[in-house]
């Protein structure tokens, strides 16, 4: 009983030993098949070279649109961040009764802070800002009235929001009437939203061209090695066999093109960082444009990837189950 048990121990353990060398060896035969088609488009660098060109621009535009639809919508959530409530108080009220409405606007729950501006600052600021300082010595009284700064909280900085809003406080006895310039904010949301449309829908335009190129590209290749893979085929191969170094290829072209289109991307930022610095300075202000991150890129190359893979896969599935050693 003890032989019998040993055996069957010894078989068990061989065939735990040949499980593992043999998913070793395929393992170690994809990436050989891997390296091999690397090695295959280095044999024709102008052609590889073109395809990867092609594949990195068609990439690069739905990068690029994605980079402007970002930097817009970090200057809009800025001027969103900057939207206050102009309340302009009656001519007719004290400094006690602007004092107590300023105290009272700063306890509504949608408020986050009130800033008051006295008439004279105001008549102060614009005597210094507008050019008129000499005219408006001649003025027998300050025409322009106490205003307030409403800020409201960031749940209530939405236009529709900021807009119930200022109708509440225009409700106050003290107020003449409130201002909240918000319309030219709305018009760039729904031109943003706009422009992210466009984007998604010329990217799956673009995604499916990238798809279609690699897939043209691998059938290229089948059709140009139709004698060997019918060679391959008399002798045993299987179509998975067969099917691995053209998959490859189409992931190499698919991580190459990604990388060609990250520099491309980059390189564009640069060139168009000296102009945008020169927008900026006209308006007295800073603005950094921003590239893709870390995580944007390796998310850029995997598409790249999956795109390649899925091309060739496409290809090497109808073109391959056609090549058969009969029809020579």
């Amino acid at each position: 009983m003890s032989l019998l048990f040993k055996s069957r121990q010894n078989k068990n353990e061989k065939q735990k030993k040949s499980v593992i060398s043999n998913g070793y060896f395929f393992i170690v035969n994809i990436f050989r098949q891997g390296i091999h088609s690397l090695g295959e488009m280095w044999r024709t660098p102008l052609a590889s070279m073109m395809t990867i060109a092609v594949l990195g621009l068609s990439l690069t535009l739905p990068a690029t649109l994605y980079l402007v639809v970002k930097n817009v919508q970090q200057v809009s959530s800025g001027f969103e961040e900057a939207s206050e409530i102009s309340l302009f108080v009656k001519q007719t009220m004290t400094k006690q009764e602007t004092a107590t409405l300023v105290k009272r606007l700063a306890l509504y729950p949608e408020v986050e802070s009130v800033t008051f501006i006295s008439k004279q600052q105001a008549l102060k600021e614009f005597q210094e800002v507008s050019g008129f300082g000499q005219a408006l010595e001649y003025l027998d009284s300050n025409p322009l009235p106490d205003v307030v700064l409403v800020t409201p909280t960031k749940r209530h900085r939405q236009p529709n929001a900021a807009k119930v809003l200022m109708t509440k406080l225009e409700a106050e006895r003290e107020v003449d009437f409130g201002k909240l310039d918000i319309a030219w904010l709305e018009r760039l949301n729904a031109l943003l939203s706009l422009l992210k449309e466009s984007v998604i829908t010329i990217t799956l335009l673009l995604l499916t061209s990238v798809t279609l190129i690699i897939g043209n590209t691998i059938r290229l290749s089948i059709m140009d090695k139709k004698e060997e893979i019918q060679v391959m085929k008399l002798v045993g191969a299987t179509n998975t066999f067969i099917h691995a170094p053209f998959l490859w290829t189409g992931i190499w072209y698919g991580v190459i093109g990604g990388l060609f289109a990250f520099i491309s991307v980059a390189l564009m930022m640069w060139w168009l960082s000296s102009a945008v610095n020169s927008v900026a300075g006209v308006y007295q202000t800073n603005f950094l444009l921003i590239g893709l991150t870390l995580s944007e890129f390796g998310f850029l190359v995997l598409l790249a990837t999956s795109l390649g893979f899925v091309g060739s896969y496409l290809s090497v599935n109808r073109y391959i189950k056609e090549i058969e050693p009969d029809k020579v």
